[in-house]
């Protein structure tokens, strides 16, 4: 009985381990014969995962932030900056909720060109990354600011790509320098791109820090694929060893050397012996390349999508975007995902993978290809926005499109876009304050303003254009002889031209037009004392002087408007008979008696007296030069001129003032006129500012006009935007200006421009572009080819090359030729132009008119004294 019991206590174990065999035996045969049941229940539990998974991805994909990158125009970034960036990015990726699926834990760099700006710079992520994201290493070079939704509108249109890295799976992308920027390739891809036809553009990269284990299982794989690869190679090579060394013993040399040899067949040494090669060691280095190392490693997703309303441009696009990241190729590149099949190509854009790729389009989910490892070191050109190495295109957003007849905008030139169309730009109305164009002579300055100024003058807008020279007057004609224009054209012309010369007139002291007296005074003397050099140094008595004589002068022109005979003005003339003609001094002093104030009245009666007789010359000779030519004689001689800017700008005419000569004289009169303007512009402020109507000056040869007016050339580049006009000057240097003029058109400029020129005349303007373009590429452009920079929508845009408008071909259809003679005629009519020996002619009478008013002025003077007197 006792020999049985270990019998029964080791059969016991024996038998349960039969039936447990038996039992997984017959589920094994079972699931065989019910396989379908096994995969349907493995294909529920994926479904359901996958289910799960995409319900918490969207849920999470709801809460993602976007933000927009601005660079600035010299936006220069270290690689250590961009490091920094890129680590940013990897470390926002994974902020997110415990529960979000790890296909949401990824930040996005989105490049979208689609008209509205070369290349739009813009990051998307977890909403927890927020913070980290919005203050970069960049610092105020890059500005950060909340991104809007984008709702693109449907294309007819649309092509999708994704790409993969292709080549040796462990090696880097190339190491692309920062000069030129690395995204230039991809900003040439999209420079030609038009929004009118519906163009469209966008990359997005995805980065995700991935898990460790799948980190290490993709070793592994390669670690396998290594060491397979070197058993492979070592077979292959001890294959042909064994065939070489079969080779040799066929060989008839071999045989030979058998028979002769001492060692008979058979002894032992027929067959020479092989050594196999053995498979080389696999260093984990080699195998692995850059993912040796675990230090900011990422995982990356590239998606594409173009798309056009016309056909064919999508596609062309995609293949340009495709070429250009061929730039980051080296042993690894970038490929896009699919196969060819004929001329068919089956990827992300066809079915099956296109639903998987818009859904992580719109999503923003990560999904990237097993190969897609990268260190942050090889997106060093994505990480960051354009740099000022880059070469943005000009878009229609940076400088619109001129149209003819729009009051809104103003005419800059032609632009040359990157495939070769051309598109004439302009800038806005309302933005274009003060202009300067600058190069030498024959480079097309004056031909652009004039185009300027002509197509504002057909959009309806007053101007001013001022030419000493009066060259421009001829060129504009042909392009001005419309009937409305007609109305509006007023020539100013005192170069006394041709046999029978028409002038018109114009008085400084006239009080006819409604002026403040003192204004009117201080205009007049800050003329003179511009042109003539005087200040309170070296001419004080000089200025006390002519402001004496003309609050006299001023005052006999107020009492006569007051009288009812503005034709018996004083004109600035007669400053010489209130010096020197002791009678008329002491009626004109007795006429204005009531209506000077206290000091002038004593300085009359008290210090003039004591002036010796030389101490008028200095005021005296330059009028006795005025008087001598007769056509500032009669320009300025008559007592109601019929030249008032004031007017013109209210009522938007087109004004063409050409004074004529660059002598003594006319620099005086070149000052008088310059002061009233800005007279005339500071009136402005009793308009309310949204009633004041635009106006618009041209200066062309400011060496000229400035040389004798320059503080009030430098006045008005500093505050004629304050009264809605706006100031254009062109000039062939900038250094022969006086220092306060060059100083004030640097400073307030809306719009530099400049021609080609010498490198040292020219290095002014390049200097405040930053050398970029440096003097050397504008001095060697060509001919009507310009460099402008400009304001748009606050910013500043360019410099941008451009080529001057030709007014015989952008103007073209508006030449009227036959009617130029007309256009003179309306002209000269509408500034009340006479011939010049009948205005002469008045001028010298005009002295006796005004003798001839001031005893009535002085009789009414004294009737009102003895009436107040009686009153009283």
């Amino acid at each position: 009985m006792d020999s049985a019991v270990p019998h029964l206590t080791l059969a016991a174990p024996l038998n349960d381990l039969l039936g447990l065999l038996s039992g997984l035996v017959d589920v094994a045969g079972w699931l065989l014969a019910h396989w379908y049941a096994l995969a349907l229940l493995v294909a529920g539990c994926w479904c359901l995962t996958e289910w799960v998974v995409r319900h918490l991805a969207r849920k999470a994909s709801a809460e993602r932030m976007a933000l927009e990158l601005v660079p600035t125009r010299h936006f220069d970034p270290g690689l250590e900056e961009i490091f920094r960036r890129g680590v940013q990015l990897a470390r926002a990726s994974t902020s997110m909720p415990w529960w979000a699926p790890r296909r949401t834990k990824a930040v996005q760099i989105r490049l979208r060109a689609d008209g509205s700006s070369p290349l739009r710079y813009r990051i998307e992520g977890p909403a927890g990354g927020e913070r980290l994201l919005s203050i970069t290493p960049f610092g105020p070079a890059v500005t950060v600011k909340k991104g809007l939704t984008i709702a693109d509108k449907p294309r007819k249109h649309v092509v999708r790509a994704e790409f993969i890295l292709r080549g040796k799976p462990t090696a880097p992308l190339r190491d692309v320098p920062l000069d030129p920027d690395p995204l230039q390739p991809l900003v040439d891809a999209v420079c030609d791109l038009r929004a009118g036809l519906g163009d469209l553009a966008e990359l997005r990269l995805d980065i995700q820090r991935a898990p460790k284990w799948t980190l290490r299982a993709r070793r592994v794989q390669l670690m396998s694929d290594a060491r397979r690869r070197e058993r492979r190679e070592a077979q292959r090579a001890a294959r042909q060893l064994r065939q070489d060394a079969s080779g040799v013993e066929d060989s008839l040399g071999w045989q030979l050397q058998q028979l002769i040899g001492s060692k008979p067949a058979g002894a032992g040494g027929g067959r020479r012996l092989v050594m196999p090669p053995v498979p080389r060691r696999v260093e984990p280095a080699e195998a692995l390349g850059k993912l040796a190392d675990d230090d900011h490693l990422v995982r990356v997703q590239l998606l594409v999508m173009c798309a056009s309303d016309t056909e064919g441009r999508a596609e062309a696009r995609l293949a340009q975007l495709q070429a250009a990241l061929d730039v980051f190729g080296s042993g690894s590149r970038w490929a896009m995902r699919g196969w060819h099949l004929g001329p068919w190509r089956l990827g992300t854009h066809r079915w099956p993978s296109r639903r998987s790729f818009e859904r992580r389009w719109e999503l923003g989910h990560c999904q990237p290809p097993r190969p897609n490892w990268v260190h942050l070191e090889e997106l060093t050109g994505l990480l960051k926005p354009p740099t000022r190495h880059c070469r943005l295109p000009l878009l229609a957003g940076d400088l619109p499109t001129f149209e003819f007849g729009n009051p809104e905008l103003l005419l800059q030139g032609i632009y040359r876009s990157p495939d070769g169309r051309e598109r004439l730009v302009a800038t806005y109305a309302r933005e274009t304050l003060f202009e300067v164009g600058v190069g030498k002579a024959g480079g097309g300055k004056t031909e652009r303003a004039l185009a300027q100024a002509i197509g504002w003058a057909h959009a309806g807008g007053g101007l001013m254009f001022v030419d000493p020279h009066r060259d421009s007057w001829p060129r504009a004609l042909p392009f001005l002889a419309h009937e409305p224009l007609m109305q509006r054209i007023t020539l100013v012309d005192l170069n006394a031209l041709g046999p029978s010369p028409r002038v018109c007139s114009w008085n400084p002291l006239g009080m006819h037009q409604g002026g403040a007296a003192h204004e009117v005074v201080e205009a007049v003397t800050d003329a003179f004392a511009s042109a003539l050099g005087w200040d309170d140094t070296t001419a004080p008595r000089a200025i006390t002087i002519m402001t004496a004589a003309l609050a006299v002068l001023v005052a006999v022109n107020e009492a006569a408007c007051k009288a009812g005979q503005p034709e018996d003005q004083a004109t600035i003339f007669h400053v010489r008979a209130l010096l020197a003609d002791v009678d008329f001094r002491r009626t004109a002093l007795a006429a204005v008696k009531g209506r000077l104030d206290g000091e002038t009245r004593a300085w009359w009666r008290v210090v003039f007296p004591t002036l010796p007789p030389d101490a008028f010359a200095v005021v005296l000779n330059p009028m006795a030069r005025l008087a001598a030519n007769p056509v500032t004689r009669a320009f300025l001689g008559q007592p109601v001129g019929t030249y008032d800017i004031r007017a013109a700008m209210d009522a938007r005419k087109i004004v063409w003032v050409c004074p004529g000569g660059n002598g003594p004289t006319h620099r005086l009169l070149t000052a008088l006129l310059a002061r009233d303007l800005l007279r005339a512009v500071r009136s402005r402020r009793e308009i309310p500012e949204h009633q004041r109507v635009p106006f618009r000056p041209y200066f062309d040869e400011l060496i000229t006009l400035t040389g004798a007016a320059p503080e009030t050339i430098a006045a008005m580049f500093e505050d004629f935007r304050k009264y809605q006009c706006q100031v254009h000057g062109m000039t062939q240097l900038l250094a022969r200006l006086p220092g306060p003029v060059r100083l004030s058109l640097v400073q307030n400029a809306s719009t530099l421009a400049t021609t080609a020129g010498s490198r040292s005349a020219i290095a002014a303007i390049t200097a405040e572009w930053g050398e970029d373009p440096s003097a050397d590429q504008v001095a060697t452009m060509d001919r009507f080819e310009h460099y402008l920079s400009a304001t748009v929508h606050g910013r500043r845009v360019g410099p941008v090359q451009i080529r001057g408008p030709l007014l015989d071909e952008v103007f073209a259809d508006y030449a009227r030729p036959r009617q130029v003679r007309a256009l003179e005629r309306a002209a000269l009519r509408n500034a009340g132009a006479l011939p010049l020996d009948v205005l002469t002619d008045r001028a010298i009478r005009q002295g006796d008119r005004v003798a001839a008013l001031l005893p009535t002025l002085v009789s009414s003077t004294a009737a009102a004294s003895r009436l107040t007197k009686d009153y009283a």
